[in-house]
């Protein structure tokens, strides 16, 4: 006899209710004869959200990406739009990439908005993340919704939610939201559509977001210079397609090359094993071309467009990819030496980073005497700071894992924007008979010998949670006195928002919202942040190591992050 856990059988009855369809109710009769562990993983929990917002597997139950979850979402923030905003007409946009069913549930959760009398405004295909952000405020939304799952695999989806400053859900009002939503039975969902409230959007946004991402990704480059430079793109089967090419032409690059083979839209994304452009991999193809085409610069980007990958040519002409800490470095002390040139530097401007990122960025900072400031992972808590310190202008900012951010008018990262900045550095290096990669370098000799290293340890399903839930048990129960032979001087805890002098003795507070996320510091200066992903089944090890040694430096930092994952046995 098949056993099936009973608070999962009662999860699973109410799914077999008259209020869902017959469809449904036939293959959730065929799991239980068929497929209990299925069973058991569709329906064990609720998808919450984490700092990408809702994402997981589509598929049957409370713990899939499907109708029924997206609705109750929808409906729960349909009820607090309505209460917080009483007397006003409410407006959502809402976007979509090119994922499996992606533009049928945009479809549905616009149905669900308007059958609560909610205006929405509705991209008619697919566009790129940084653009619903961007028509939040520009269409005065008080409220936007996009459909993705980033670079999650085909089998994902995912559903973000953004408020009328164009940033993602920040607390208070995301727990708020969550209580809303989690207070409802699916049978409080209103399916029936009010037609009249949907308007599809196209152009006029589209050409607003383009002129302000040539505005706000473009500094004095020459146009021999931008002519001369040469690029290859690809989108990886994303959404980037529908924007990137677009705004590099407005912008006065037209040496650009497009990967053909991955520049239609396609949910599988049938060339790559993931379309991450973090992993190598997904630029093979990219690279490929560049070497045939000569090309300076490579840049992809993941299938909803706010992350990039950027590849340039080292000082022996290979082509290698920077890593995001690399990038987002170059980006920033860029940025800060255009706005110094421009005199526009007056002490009340900051840039941003995370807590997991490169210690860089603040070094950068300091010396343009610019405020820097650090926030949790995700760039809703970017776009928090940017609205919490309003008498501070926003340069720019970014996180690790490739994405960065140009300025506020979007509130998100931004792949697009981004992208241009990229291009004009390398456009204006290459135009002083440098490079890119030179730049980086010449920047790094500067600020001290920073390398960065990313682990991701994947742990699916319940037993998965589980796990890795065990593992950060026993990195708080049981810390690490010396890492890679150095002593551990500081822990930082940020689920109980202190850190703790060990020299010292001392524990004191964290100005940090709480979040499961543990870091320790060494006396050599290393630092290893160990966090549960929010939107992927994985625990993820960030190492930050660096030297004073001018020569061998290479050597002796990759040594160091060796011996660092060698010591907490992950590979």
């Amino acid at each position: 006899m098949i056993y099936v856990d009973p608070k999962v059988l009662a999860r699973v009855n109410q799914w077999l209710t008259p209020f869902f369809d017959e469809k449904t109710q036939h293959d959730i009769k065929e799991m239980i004869a068929n497929d209990p562990e299925g069973l058991e993983e569709s329906f064990y929990k609720n998808l919450e959200f984490g700092t990408g917002g809702m994402r997981g597997i589509m598929g049957l139950g409370d713990n899939r990406i499907n109708k029924y979850t997206l609705g109750k979402n929808t409906q729960g923030l349909s009820n607090y739009l309505n209460a917080q905003f009483p007397k006003k007409e409410i407006k959502v946009a809402i976007a979509y990439d090119c994922r499996h069913n992606s533009k049928k549930f945009a479809k549905i959760v616009a149905d669900v908005f308007t059958a609560n009398g909610i205006k929405v405004f509705l991209f008619s295909d697919l566009r790129a993340t940084p653009e619903l952000s961007f028509a939040v405020k520009h269409l005065d939304c008080q409220a936007g919704i996009v459909l993705t799952a980033s670079h999650n695999p085909p089998e994902y989806n995912g559903y973000k939610v953004y408020w009328e400053d164009g940033g993602q859900l920040v607390p208070p009002q995301d727990n708020e939201i969550i209580t809303e939503i989690n207070s409802l039975k699916y049978e409080d969902i209103k399916f029936e559509a009010n037609e009249n409230l949907i308007e599809l959007i196209d152009n006029e946004v589209d050409n607003a977001f383009a002129d302000a991402s040539v505005k706000n990704g473009t500094f004095n480059t020459s146009a021999k210079a931008r002519e001369n430079l040469k690029i290859v793109f690809t989108s990886l089967h994303g959404t980037s397609i529908t924007m990137i090419p677009k705004v590099l032409e407005q912008a006065g690059y037209n040496n650009v090359a497009i990967v053909k083979e991955q520049a239609e839209p396609d949910g599988d994304f049938p060339t790559v094993k993931s379309p991450n452009p973090e992993e190598p991999a997904a630029l093979e193809m990219a690279l490929d071309l560049a070497d045939k085409e000569s090309a300076d610069i490579v840049i992809g980007t993941d299938p909803d467009c706010d992350r990039l990958g950027v590849a340039v040519r080292n000082n022996e002409n290979e082509m290698v990819l920077l890593n995001g800490n690399q990038t987002m470095v170059l980006m920033t002390y860029f940025l800060l030496k255009q706005w110094k040139k421009a005199g526009k530097l007056n002490g009340k401007q900051f840039v941003a980073s995370t807590i997991v990122s490169t210690p860089m960025v603040e070094k950068v900072a300091d010396h343009f005497n610019v405020k820097y400031i650090e926030g949790l992972t995700g760039f809703k808590w970017i776009a928090k700071m940017i609205k919490d310190f309003p008498e501070l202008e926003f340069i720019g900012g970014g996180e690790e894992s490739f994405g960065y951010l140009v300025g506020d008018f979007v509130r998100d990262k931004d792949a697009v924007t981004a992208t241009l900045l990229a291009c004009e550095i390398a456009a204006q290096k290459k135009n002083e008979g440098s490079s890119m990669f030179q730049y980086m370098e010449d920047i790094y000799n500067e600020f001290g010998n920073y390398r960065e290293h990313l682990i991701s340890v994947t742990k699916k399903g319940k037993q998965g949670a589980e796990e890795i839930a065990a593992m950060m048990k026993e990195l708080r129960e049981n810390p690490y006195k010396e890492i890679a032979g150095s002593k551990v001087v500081r822990i930082d805890d940020v689920s109980k928002n202190e850190t703790t002098d060990l020299t010292k003795k001392q524990t004191s507070t964290l100005n940090l919202p709480k979040s499961n996320v543990l870091i320790y510091y060494t006396e050599d200066g290393s630092k290893i942040a160990a966090r549960p992903s929010g939107t992927e089944p994985k625990i993820k090890f960030y190492i930050s190591v660096n030297t004073k040694e001018k020569e061998n430096f290479e050597e002796i930092l990759q040594k160091k992050i060796d011996t660092i994952a060698a010591q907490i046995n992950i590979s």
